[in-house]
């Protein structure tokens, strides 16, 4: 933005200090033609009164400079509650509402935001997880539309490298001055000074990540940190707002858990955060979300039932449940919470596919029924025992197929640890010429390195997935390789097997 009078780059909008020149120009300007126009015969009173009126009308062109200053920054800036009537202690510490971004690529424009607070546990932490069941079935395209955004207070988080730097996770935390002094806390309702410290807190952690989240997306979705996702939750969540869109509610039910899954429009954060810092010290964040509704629709002359029937015209909820509470050990210390959502069902724990007729084999001990025969043809997961170097699964087409691609996954929403690691795909080609055996020998074709046994690696396990494209020059493919290349600390299963765009012989 420029820093004298004229547009920005974009042509919207004036610096405020080149609002302030205009006017100031244009008030000289008026001043001097006064001056000019004045006469020796013109009286004293004249020229006083005539100069009165040009500071009333400087007056007013200053209300209108106000004015325009105002749209301009709510035009720039993110709308933000009036933070400070609710947290004084915020007035000594200027920029105290800023969130320090630790990690991520600050992406915007996306369809979903998840927002995932979490707080240390003294006997287990679930994030990991959590993060990696949100991200488990994600599609390229859905990877790009969603941003998950990790309020943390300690940050020592160095996992899940790949998400953070494509941007599809952001970790955050508030400024050390964000909180208030939570020893003067009054207790209510019955609770104890830790649980009531411990309520508050949360609530100013969910308002903080709600105002950080506001402008990044279209809509926002509330999680916590111990939890479990659906396998197509995204494209769920995504097909559910479009049935109701156009028509009245304040946030959607992603779950029946306290706060977990609750959707809102990211334009109505603002309301709803200042209704939580309002009311911070007073309840649990899920009953001020309740009391929210009452406020909005319940009337105080109508019975208890027409007030809940007027509540669920604004909450829709969505069923089977799309997250599932995992945790057992609650962030609020010595607290135990076994609460599972009924309407959750079960897990998807394999996907399968349409795979041409194969010969299998693997060097890998197989762990019960879970056989790589069922997992091929669809019928259930492959689960083996801990795989050493050299230890494969080998795919022998009956007929030599022309494969144009690939996808396998390791490990499921409940498994998701038992996946390949330092593992690549490789392939078979039936009749590969001496000239593309040259250039994969000398590194010439980008999509491949050779083995010394005739197969030619295309693909390796990244985060528990293996797929790509299958370069036509290799031509018709025999067989398809898992190689494992080094010794494994645990278990492997294979939950999914697809050979995209198969021709079949």
């Amino acid at each position: 933005m420029r820093g004298y009078c004229g547009q920005n780059n974009e042509g919207r909008s004036y610096h405020k200090s080149c609002l302030k020149c205009l006017v100031n120009f244009k008030t000289a300007a008026l001043l001097h033609r006064i001056s000019q126009s004045v006469t020796p015969q013109v009286s004293p009173s004249t020229f006083l009164a005539v100069i009165f009126v040009s500071v009333q009308l400087f007056s007013i062109l200053s209300a209108i400079l106000a004015l325009l200053e105002e749209r301009v920054l709510r035009r720039l800036l993110p709308s933000q509650p009036n933070a400070h009537i609710y947290l004084p202690h915020l007035k000594e510490h200027e920029g105290s509402l800023k969130p320090i971004v630790h990690l991520g690529q600050r992406r915007t424009g996306v369809s979903l935001v998840l927002g995932v607070p979490t707080v240390h546990r003294q006997k287990q932490s679930y994030l990991v997880n959590t993060l990696q069941s949100l991200l488990y079935d994600l599609s390229t395209a859905e990877r790009k539309d969603i941003v998950i955004v990790v309020f943390v207070a300690e940050v020592t988080i160095y996992f899940l490298p790949d998400a953070v730097r494509s941007g599809v996770i952001e970790v955050i935390s508030p400024s050390p001055h964000y909180y208030p002094d939570f020893s003067i806390l009054k207790e209510t309702f019955g609770d104890p000074k830790e649980r009531v410290r411990w309520r508050t807190k949360q609530n100013l952690d969910y308002s903080f990540l709600m105002l950080y989240a506001q402008s990044k997306g279209t809509y926002y979705v509330q999680l916590e940190d111990d939890i479990v996702a659906k396998q197509g939750f995204f494209q769920s969540m995504k097909k559910y707002i479009e049935q109701v869109l156009s028509e009245e509610w304040l946030f959607l039910e992603f779950s029946q858990l306290g706060f977990i899954g609750k959707l809102f429009r990211t334009s109505d954060l603002p309301m709803i955060v200042e209704f939580f810092l309002m009311f911070h010290k007073d309840k649990p964040i899920d009953w001020l979300l309740d009391h929210i509704l009452w406020v909005k629709v319940c009337n105080p002359e109508k019975d208890l039932k027409h007030c809940n029937n007027e509540k669920a015209r604004l909450k829709r909820a969505y069923k089977p449940s799309l997250f599932q509470h995992v945790g057992l050990h609650s962030s609020l210390p010595g607290k135990i919470q076994n609460l599972k959502d009924k309407d959750f069902g079960n897990q998807v724990l394999f996907k399968g596919h349409y795979n041409p007729p194969a010969e299998l084999s693997s060097s890998i001990e197989k762990y019960l029924s879970h056989t790589l025969e069922r997992a091929y043809n669809g019928d259930d997961f492959f689960w083996g025992l801990t795989p050493k170097r050299r230890d494969y699964i080998l795919i022998t087409f009956t007929t030599p197929q022309a494969v144009k691609g690939y996808f396998f996954r390791s490990g499921n929403i409940e498994t998701n640890g038992d996946r390949f690691y330092n593992t690549t795909v490789e392939v078979l080609p039936n009749n590969v010429s001496n000239s593309v055996k040259e250039k994969v020998t000398r590194g010439e074709l980008a999509c491949c390195k050779t083995s010394s046994d005739g197969f030619v690696q295309i693909g390796s396990f990244k985060n528990g997935m293996a797929e790509g494209e299958v370069d036509g020059a290799l031509g018709e493919i025999v067989a398809m390789r898992l190689l494992v290349h080094s010794d494994s600390d645990v278990w492997v299963l294979l939950s999914e097997v697809n050979h995209i765009n198969i021709i079949y012989k």
